[in-house]
């Protein structure tokens, strides 16, 4: 029952601040507080004031009208909906003008007790001597604007609860219900009808299956910038499947460049595979499913070639279990076999042809040649798009599987087939050609990187390398003597400056991106660095952006490149000196002196960083003990160059074990797992000595280098060991919770297969350069040697067999590595032919060409450290619906989408004042549940100018996936009238509103406290027979409301049990026959037999009492109803509800934003240290902030 009245005239004053009113606003704190104690039992004065409106009524006080509330302990509920209103209760409140208490009085105390008047006395003594307390002297305005006062009574339990509610013109809240209503549901069904996977099932998994999974949205492929091609409409299918997990896969930069190359051809399609995790893969293999691609979700084996990426050694097993999942053979040999006669064609019954690259199958594809029809050799930008065009001309020339492959290795330079090579005995694993017209050696490929091909993808979910990441420069030509990749990436090139600075700003504008990275084997060789980095920062200075950089050149580190580096938050600095003393350094041809690795970490240490990091190895040809403790005298140097009395150098040690690469000086070289362990002991009793928590050191487990060193200089006889090994369970070799597991079944599968850990040793060309000679001298400095070496080493006949990787030519050649180990013996170093003479490697030529070095601009000014724009200018609540597969992105990534969305749309969003990891101001109304849908999501952003709320939706729709359309923008009030900032959206949402699908349990069919069948008459709002059993679900709902109370207990974050009333969170709840059920809710029509859909409205108070009605209790609800067991099918949510603000009329908005600038001046002169202003308005308002 619903009642008018008029509020008049609202005044609040308060007393002239003076110092004595201080001792008296305490006392008066004190009494308030102990008869609130005391009193609390009658009418506690931060329950919810229950108001009745009468003809006139004075306005409670002023941050009443603005929407203030207390938020309530014992009562309940904060927000109803009044036919169509949204409802609001202010909380604490007085008896005044007509305003009197409804409710029973507790008979066991006296009537003054029991008093209003007396129960509001705490109330006022304590708001009055805060009042006084914050020594502001206010008068406000007078409002003559009669706003009406409505009045609902309820039922709740035994109790009549009456709500009051200050209502605006419109009587409702725009985000809920506003004209465009309508429009909106037409949104919304346009959403939906762009996502129909959502009806029942996808990829024929239901939807409880996809919601049980950790992430699903790993396996949906609907990133931004997904290609998404029309499966008919191109000549040859490709998919790039990369054998880690997807968070490790779309953050790798050469699997998104490739990915982008092939699509950017018309008729080839490119789609993407990664390693499923624990629970897809047993998904799959229970429903007998085939693994598939993300995009297009086609089985792997309808793709015409599958590449798998193998970027390191211990990649093999997850490749054979990625063939198991997609349900291909696993060897090229089985799918020979099953190829039926005729052309090649996957559509006709034909597997795929399998294919491996990356810079481990470039450097030694050996271990893994039995698993693949061929391997790309080299880098992949125009190979793999080449690959595509002959498979085209193959395909129209009718050829078969073997001929296809022929044609590929002799048309496409960099194909590497293994049925055309074999092993000769005798020959250490070295492979020779078996059919004619193929190369003996197979050219590695070289292409120039694109740096717009390598952000074309943004992830929902946080990759392991979250940012944008450009490359600048491929290839090093350092020629450090243990490292692979600056062997097989030369010569260097350097990209264009100006290409760098436009795809980093491209990348940060459209992908929203707040960080990125500049990419290179080392960062510091190229030259243009401290120019191209300088003009990002300034460009880019305004929109909050972090730039970050992988391991770099100590020697190169200086004021420019410290400049660089950080933003909106201070990113680690990393550096990589390797060794301990400057001897081990020349002999790996480190080229960093201990000067310049002092001055470089004392540059970031005074420039900021107070933690650096420092990568280090053991196990080094030529290495001693002293070597080995050097590094941790290293560390205690640094630490006592850099400490001052007010800061201290705090060092993290990565300490990784060294193994012998192919095409590398130090490829014939041993190395002993039992002398990692003893050196690694070693440094640990060394670092014993340093202050505690001054340096923090990880080891790398020796057993996972013993893995990589057995896998990555072998031959064809471990595909056998590697086959067994991940038949006994090997998989995710390199994730070091796994060690120990699969040392163990590559120990097995080593055994089983009749070889050993050291098969490949001194008898096949492997020697040690630390053992002895027969003449009792050391070829290197080991044990207790001089460190000299004859020039026989060169003379090795050893040096000279054929190695197992020999036919593949990366242009280094294997006279120049021999030379090179010499000269490490002796420790010469060898310079830099990119900036210094040639050092006759053998690379540059025609196949290879030459190094690329872009001359470095001109430095420009810097133009200081990136700002935070922490301003508050303007607040905005935006209502977006979540659809369709969107429902399986979780809420924490739906929050990061959303935060990039707002920056791809320039939206000015506002960051906290955080100095190391500023966040944007972005607030969540109710978490969403995974699985769930919905069409009232709604998320609150804090700008620093002011935009329409028009504008903002035509911009912020035009960034937003599918299935996520923005509904409603609304402009909200920043302040409440005493200068305080609103609540945000989370503490006064109130309520939401779901639509349930709920199916029974079959342990329930003979429950015999369930309600009986209906009648014929009530067919149509019972659940369809045919289940385990029928239920009348209006009865259950009924008996539901019906219920007095249901404790329900639940476990805190503190591992405290708490019991709670889940009948007092429940509002509503009614049966929704099917006939009524929107297509665009997601529900799967006609509904399953056993099934039946609820409207279910509850409670959804974020902090406080209530609390959210969740799924779990709903379910225990029905339960307690009469339904016996069930099980939730999906739910959606259709509202949530917050509390709305009253509507002021134009002048006041006018006069309050006004208000709202004098405060935003006075706290700019309180951060400046100026004296305060004082305002005077004609009215009579005085302000002065203090």
């Amino acid at each position: 029952m619903l009642s008018n009245g008029e509020l008049h005239t609202a005044e609040l004053q308060s007393t002239p601040k003076a110092a004595p009113i201080k001792a008296a606003a305490l006392a008066a704190i004190g009494l308030g507080v102990l008869l609130g104690f005391g009193l609390g039992g009658a009418h506690d004065p931060l329950q919810f004031t229950v108001l009745r409106s009468t003809t006139q009524t004075t306005m409670p006080s002023v941050d009443a009208l603005r929407g203030a509330r207390v938020p309530p302990q014992n009562a309940y509920p904060r927000s109803h909906n009044i036919e169509g209103s949204a409802d609001v209760v202010y909380g604490a409140s007085h008896r005044s003008n007509g305003i009197e208490r409804q409710g029973s009085t507790p008979a066991s105390r006296p009537s003054w007790m029991t008093s209003p008047a007396l129960g509001l006395l705490p109330v006022a003594l304590c708001a009055g001597a805060l009042l006084a307390l914050t020594r502001r002297s206010w008068t406000t305005r007078r409002w003559h604007t009669p706003l009406p006062i409505l009045r609902d009574d309820r039922e709740y339990g035994s109790q009549t609860v009456a709500l009051a509610a200050v209502v605006s013109e419109k009587d409702q809240d725009p985000l809920l219900e506003d004209a465009s209503a309508k429009t909106r549901q037409q949104i919304v069904e346009e959403a939906f009808l762009k996502d129909l996977e959502t009806q029942g099932e996808m990829l024929g998994l239901s939807r409880d299956m996809w919601t049980k999974m950790q992430s699903p949205a790993r396996y949906l492929g609907n990133e931004l910038g997904a290609f998404h091609k029309q499966w008919e409409s191109v000549d040859v299918r490709m998919a790039l499947a990369y054998p880690e997990i997807y968070e490790v896969g779309i953050s790798n930069v050469g699997h998104i460049a490739l990915y982008t190359a092939i699509n950017r051809e018309e008729d080839l399609l490119c789609d993407r595979c990664y390693l499923p995790l624990p629970d897809m893969a047993a998904v799959l293999e229970e429903q007998e499913k085939p693994l598939f691609a993300v995009e297009s979700q086609r089985p792997l084996g309808d793709f015409d070639t599958i590449g798998i990426s193998l970027a390191y050694e211990l990649g093999g097993c997850n490749c054979i279990h990625m063939m198991h999942l997609g349900r291909i053979p696993k060897t090229w040999k089985e799918r020979l076999e099953q190829e039926p006669d005729g052309p090649f064609d996957p559509s006709k019954g034909s597997h795929p042809l399998m294919f491996a690259g990356g810079p481990t199958a470039t450097g030694n594809p050996e271990p893994f040649a039995d698993f693949f029809d061929f391997f790309a050799i080299g880098d992949g930008e125009d190979c793999l798009p080449e690959i595509g065009q002959c498979l085209k001309r193959c395909r129209e020339e009718r050829l078969n599987r073997v001929d296809t492959l022929f044609k590929l290795c002799t048309e496409v330079t960099g194909i590497y087939v293994p049925m055309f090579y074999d092993q000769a005995p005798g020959w250490g694993g070295a492979v020779f050609p078996i059919r004619e017209g193929v190369p003996e050696r197979v050219l590695r490929r070289v292409s120039t990187p694109d740096p717009s091909a390598q952000f074309t993808l943004q992830p929902y979910l946080p990759a392991v390398h979250d940012r944008l990441t450009v490359e600048i420069r491929r290839g090093c030509t350092r020629g450090c003597r243990f490292c692979q990749p600056g062997m097989l990436t030369r010569p260097a090139r350097d990209v264009e400056p100006e290409k760098v600075i436009s795809a980093v700003e491209e990348g940060v504008r459209e992908m929203g991106y707040n960080e990125f990275s500049l990419l290179s084997l080392s960062c510091s060789d190229y030259l243009a660095l401290p120019s191209v980095g300088l003009e990002i920062k300034n460009r880019l200075k305004n929109e909050n952006v972090t730039l970050s950089l992988p391991s770099q050149r100590v020697d190169r580190f200086d004021d420019n490149i410290a400049n660089i580096i950080g933003g909106t938050k201070k990113s680690s600095i990393t550096f990589a000196p390797e060794a301990g003393t400057q001897r081990l350094r020349d002999i790996i041809n480190k080229g960093l002196t201990n000067e310049e690795l002092l001055r470089g970490v004392k540059t970031a240490f005074e420039r900021g960083w107070s933690t650096v990091k420092l990568y280090f190895m053991i196990g080094l040809p030529g290495e001693t003990d002293a070597d080995v403790l050097g590094i941790a005298e290293t560390v205690k140097w640094l630490q006592k160059e850099c400490d001052t009395r007010k800061r201290k150098l705090k060092v993290h040690l990565t300490i990784s074990n060294f193994t012998p690469k192919p095409h590398t000086p130090f490829q014939w070289h041993t190395v002993s797992s039992s002398d990692f362990e003893r050196k690694q002991r070693m440094l640990k009793r060394a670092f014993r000595n340093l202050k505690p928590g001054s340096c923090k050191v990880n080891y790398t487990p020796f057993r996972i280098s013993a893995m990589e060193d057995f896998i990555g200089r072998g031959d064809r006889r471990l595909c056998a060991v590697m086959l067994k090994a991940w038949e006994n369970g090997a998989q995710n070799d390199a994730w070091w919770e796994g060690t120990d597991e699969a040392f163990a079944s590559w120990d097995k599968a080593i055994e089983d297969s009749g070889l050993t850990w050291k098969y490949r040793q001194v008898e096949d060309g492997e020697w040690d350069v630390l053992e002895k000679l027969g003449d009792e001298r050391y070829r290197g400095q080991g044990g207790h040697g001089k460190g000299r070496i004859d020039r026989g080493v060169l003379q090795e006949e050893r040096l000279d067999r054929p190695l197992p990787w020999d036919h593949i030519n990366t242009g280094v050649s294997k006279f120049w590595l021999k030379s090179d180990l010499q000269r490490a013996m002796e420790a010469v170093t060898v310079p830099d032919c990119s900036h210094h003479v040639c050092s006759e490697c053998g690379v540059c030529g025609d196949d290879f060409g030459d190094n690329v070095v872009v001359e470095p601009p001109p430095l420009p000014a810097f133009d200081g450290t990136c700002e935070k724009d922490i301003a508050k200018t303007q607040k905005v609540r935006i209502k977006f619906a979540k659809l369709g597969s969107m429902a399986c992105v979780g809420h924490l990534d739906t929050l990061r989408l959303m935060e990039r969305a707002y920056r791809r749309a320039a939206l000015p969003i506002s960051v906290t004042g955080s100095e190391f990891n500023a966040r944007p101001r972005v607030t969540s109304a109710l978490t969403l549940p995974l699985g769930w849908t919905s069409e009232s999501e709604i998320l609150e952003i804090v700008l620093t100018k002011h935009m329409d709320v028009d504008d903002i939706k035509t911009q912020l729709n035009a960034k937003m996936p599918d299935g996520m359309p923005i509904l409603d923008v609304e402009e909200f009030p920043l302040y409440h009238m005493t200068g305080k900032l609103r609540e945000s959206v989370a503490e006064v949402v109130s309520e939401h509103e779901l639509l349930v699908q709920v199916a029974l349990d079959p342990v329930a069919q003979d429950a015999p406290d369930a309600p009986d069948a209906p009648d014929a008459d009530d067919a149509d709002d019972a659940a369809a027979p045919g289940g385990p059993r029928d239920v009348d679900w209006r009865a259950v709902a009924q008996a539901t409301l019906a219920l007095p109370e249901l404790q329900l207990e639940k476990t805190s974050k503190r591992g405290k049990t708490q019991y709670f009333d889940a009948r007092r969170q429940l509002l509503g709840l009614e049966h929704v026959p099917e006939a009524q059920l929107p297509a665009h809710k997601g529900f799967a029509l006609p509904l399953e037999p056993g099934t039946a859909v609820l409207r279910v409205r509850g409670t959804a108070v974020v902090t406080g009492a209530p609390g959210i009605l969740t799924m779990a209790s709903i379910l225990k609800l029905l339960e307690a109803g009469g339904a016996g067991p069930v099980r939730m099918v999906h739910t959606h949510r259709e509202s949530c509800k917050v509390e709305p603000l009253p509507e002021l009329p134009d002048d006041v908005k006018a006069e309050w934003r006004a208000l709202e600038a004098k405060w935003a001046e006075q706290k700019r002169l309180r951060e400046a240290g100026e004296p305060l202003r004082t305002y005077k308005w004609e009215d009579g308002i005085i302000f002065c902030y203090d």
